[in-house]
């Protein structure tokens, strides 16, 4: 699975380059890009296919305008989107974009209540964080279930 994470903090992109490189140790198939901005992603949106895009709301290109992050990625392709953000509009955004027809997970992820260190820790805990916000992973976990 090829993920595009735009995030600007740099302690959280260190901790995720980790986790990229313990799954990558470990043979989990994650190719994890990161990019420090919305420009940064639009780059790379346009030269490189990915399976998901998370997008933190809180960057610096787009200011108060918690919309655009996710409006600026939707339309740049076909990939899934996924909201890891502490701005608390995460969820109104990620509902407004439902609406809209985005292929987004329907439920924002609170990025300060992530487990970045169970991810190092546990390079099959990252694969599943990343899994649960494919599209797929609603109709496994529904068969799962029954």
């Amino acid at each position: 699975m090829k993920v595009l994470w735009i995030e600007d903090h740099e302690p959280v992109r260190t901790m995720l380059a980790h986790a990229a490189d313990k799954a990558a140790r470990a043979r989990i198939p994650v190719d994890l890009v990161m990019a420090e901005g919305l420009l940064a992603a639009e780059r790379r949106l346009r030269l490189e296919r990915f399976d998901l895009v998370i997008v933190d709301l809180q960057l610096p290109e787009t200011g108060d305008d918690v919309d655009m992050a996710v409006a600026r990625v939707a339309n740049m392709g076909k990939h899934r989107i996924a909201v890891a953000s502490s701005r608390p509009e995460r969820d109104e955004v990620v509902s407004s974009a439902v609406r809209c027809g985005a292929n987004i997970h329907p439920q924002a992820v609170f990025k300060a209540g992530l487990n970045f260190n169970r991810f190092i820790q546990r390079p099959e805990s990252f694969e599943d964080f990343l899994l649960e916000l494919m599209p797929a992973a609603g109709a496994r976990s529904t068969v799962r279930a029954a």
